[in-house]
């Protein structure tokens, strides 16, 4: 129950990622949406990279570990809509319980309640972002590089209750995602006696999406 826009990255179409990144496409019926989309995108890709500096850091790797390794990045914004129910039944589950696939997700402040986050002793937790509070997700890449230091983030949207669900919901992640010929081959920081390596073999972020 839900329609999105996807926004990504814009590379020169002779880079050696076209054949995977394909060119955007911008609607000339809302004025300024490139450019309004286009620098949320490069701002969020900015913040992204300073959270990744800090990862980075947590775990014994040098501040600018990701940055020759995300600075092509397949990632991607993706505006969603979660239309109003207007049946007289409501159903639960707006989206679905899931792992993003990507490294980190960036979730701006939604427009309503609904996010659940499944905590470590499996229950579901609500929470709301305030307005100008950015949610971190790990996702399923960076569980596979840090062998599970970083555990991936377990999450679904579901419809507030009551006429609560009668409004709809806006969302706002951006997806951020290594280049695609990136390697995701376990960090030897993150494997000892405790945590052995529970991916023996190295896949390229493309494969892996």
């Amino acid at each position: 129950l839900k329609e999105f826009w996807h926004i990504g990255r814009e590379i020169a179409r002779d880079s050696r990622h076209a054949g995977v990144m394909p060119p955007n496409l911008w609607p000339d019926e809302v004025p300024g949406f490139h450019e309004a989309g286009y620098g949320l995108y490069q701002a969020l890709d900015q913040l992204g990279s300073t959270v990744l500096s800090a990862l980075a850091l947590h775990i014994g790797l040098p501040a600018d570990w990701f940055a020759d390794k995300t600075d092509s990045g397949n990632s991607i914004l993706r505006p969603i809509h979660y239309p109003p129910i207007t049946t007289p039944d409501v159903p639960n589950v707006r989206a679905g319980a899931h792992e993003d696939i990507n490294l980190i997700t960036l979730l701006v402040g939604a427009s309503a309640a609904g996010l659940e986050v499944k905590s470590r002793q499996g229950e579901w937790v609500p929470f709301t972002a305030d307005a100008d509070t950015i949610v971190v997700n790990i996702g399923d890449m960076l569980q596979r590089l840090t062998n599970h230091v970083y555990p991936s983030t377990t999450h679904r949207v579901v419809n507030p209750p009551g006429e609560l669900a009668r409004q709809p919901r806006y969302s706002t992640p951006f997806f951020l995602h290594p280049n695609p010929d990136f390697v995701i081959d376990v960090l030897p920081s993150c494997v000892s006696a405790d945590n052995p390596s529970r991916y023996p073999e190295a896949i390229t972020a493309q494969g892996y999406l």
